[in-house]
């Protein structure tokens, strides 16, 4: 305490208080060994760091959390909502955990392109099919943390603004235009939006095709009717927050066709003269690479699903994870039924085209065709965001009016499925055109020109450093209320330190 000795004196007669600002935070000085003026000369109370600022957010979704639930005519009271954490409606409806969001971004990756990627593979060749996959998915992996940085980065200096995300959900063209400007925004925009639309397309067609081999008494145009009309009943989830029982089962559905097509190829073994002749043709070869690229490009919905975190700086490695268990689920059903018909698949992009028709198959098709509903949310929902804030009703806490002013976004698609009776071939004009972008490019891009000065990378590192440093009493003055650190000071002490 001799080096704290020495220079409180300099603090009564007006000196540098920087250095006691540091150790009033790091915990070695207390509040009762100076004198209420020093207290408030060191203004601890207007103080905020990044970190401080992460653990606003959480307390800010928490919040708009409860509104949702408010919106939804939930009446609790607060002790019951304490006493019993895990009841229905927080089980089933109100989600904001880690696991909520892995099982968000590994549901999202894979959904119909599970179907098409034994095509790919009769384009591709098994060990080529196998190696794009492990490449795209680790480099779109880096990308999401990429994402989840910049999010957090845009979100710590609006928090610093005292700007209130209560109940606005936060979105990518959003964050780009934040910290990079109004052509970022732009491009943003058009590229995800783009890419959303599409999507959303590509699950209405993927539903009539798939419910075709079970039902095939109507043509697949009617039943793209009967499924847009049930789709668009998404427009009444409010936000990514009330996806918790829906991820958790998609996943559970494509977990179980993933496996179901692997063993059926198997039991099934290979057809009569069998070929594996792939790669033919340079432009089978790419077509099946975007389809690929497709499979790994869930970015468009990434920071709407960190945004619905209760913690969103700990998103960073979730989309790596959710990757991991995808690798599980599509590299063994590809390569079996790529092994077990070969060249055939070449004429057939739908993988239960070509496996026998029975009670497992019928089963696969049912759930996926359910999980397809919940794919065609994940992709609408940031569409709908974008449909609120344009016409300004982002802020309405009524669900009913807010269902209805996004069914504008739900009749256009619904009448492009109907038009386009294939999904394969947009899968891979999707995947070469607008992932490509989306995924890999802009996010990169981006990260780059933020951080483009020495400047930017050396306050990341020292804020960073002092944080880690901090950690422990930050958290405590967040949850007493005690004190609250200035960012700029913090990282001015720890670089003078440094």
């Amino acid at each position: 305490m001799s080096g704290v000795d020495d220079w409180i004196p300099r603090l009564e007669n007006g000196g540098e208080p920087n250095y006691v600002k540091l150790w009033f935070k790091l915990g070695v000085v207390r509040e009762s060994d100076i004198s209420s003026k020093i207290y408030q000369d060191l203004d601890v109370t207007t103080m905020l760091p990044q970190k401080q600022a992460e653990e606003a957010i959480v307390s800010n979704s928490s919040e708009g959390a409860d509104h949702e639930a408010k919106e939804l005519g939930a009446e609790e009271n607060k002790e019951d909502e304490n006493s019993s954490f895990f009841n229905v409606k927080n089980f089933l409806w109100h989600g904001g955990s880690v696991w909520d969001a892995w099982f968000s971004c590994a549901s999202n990756q894979v959904a119909q392109v599970l179907l098409t990627l034994p095509y790919s593979f009769s384009q591709l060749g098994l060990l080529s099919g196998i190696l794009l996959q492990l490449f795209y998915g680790f480099v779109g992996s880096w990308t999401a943390y990429l994402i989840s940085v910049l999010y957090v980065e845009y979100r710590s200096r609006k928090e610093r603004e005292n700007v209130n995300f209560k109940n606005h959900v936060i979105q990518w063209f959003e964050v780009l235009d934040g910290l990079l400007g109004p052509y970022w925004k732009a491009l943003g925009l058009a590229f995800n939006c783009t890419f959303l639309l599409f999507g959303s397309v590509i699950q209405l067609i993927a539903c009539a095709s798939n419910i075709y081999y079970i039902n095939d008494n109507l043509d697949k145009r009617t039943w793209t009717y009967i499924f847009g009309a049930c789709c668009a009943t998404t427009v009444f989830i409010p936000s990514f927050h009330n996806y918790r029982i829906w991820s958790f089962l998609g996943l559970g559905m494509t977990t179980y066709t993933a496996w179901y097509l692997t063993i059926a190829a198997a039991v099934h073994g290979q057809v009569e003269g069998v070929t594996h002749s792939a790669p033919q043709k340079m432009v089978l070869y790419f077509t099946g690479a975007t389809n690929i690229l497709y499979t790994f490009g869930g970015h468009a919905v990434t920071v709407e699903i960190m945004h619905a975190m209760w913690k969103p700086q700990k998103f960073k490695y979730i989309y790596l994870y959710a990757t991991l268990y995808v690798f599980t689920l599509t590299i063994p059903s590809a390569s079996m039924v790529y092994w077990a018909f070969g060249d055939e698949l070449l004429n057939h992009s739908n993988a239960f085209s070509l496996l026998p028709k029975n009670a497992w198959r019928d089963a696969a098709v049912i759930l996926m065709l359910i999980h397809q509903f919940i794919t065609f949310g994940f992709a609408c929902t940031p569409l709908y965001f974008v449909w609120e804030k344009v016409i300004g009703m982002h802020d309405t806490r009524s669900i009913c009016w807010r269902a209805l002013a996004r069914l504008p976004v739900v009749i256009p698609i619904w009448f492009l499925a109907i038009i386009f009776p294939f999904f394969g071939p947009i899968n891979s004009a999707v995947g070469a055109l607008l992932v490509s972008f989306t995924v890999y490019i802009i996010p990169s891009m981006a990260h780059m020109l933020t951080y483009r000065t020495a400047s930017a990378r050396q306050v990341i590192s020292i804020s960073y450093l002092t944080l880690t440093t901090c950690s422990c009493t930050i958290m405590h003055s967040t949850v007493c209320g005690v004190a609250r650190c200035n960012y700029l000071d913090l990282v001015g002490v720890s670089g003078s330190l440094w």
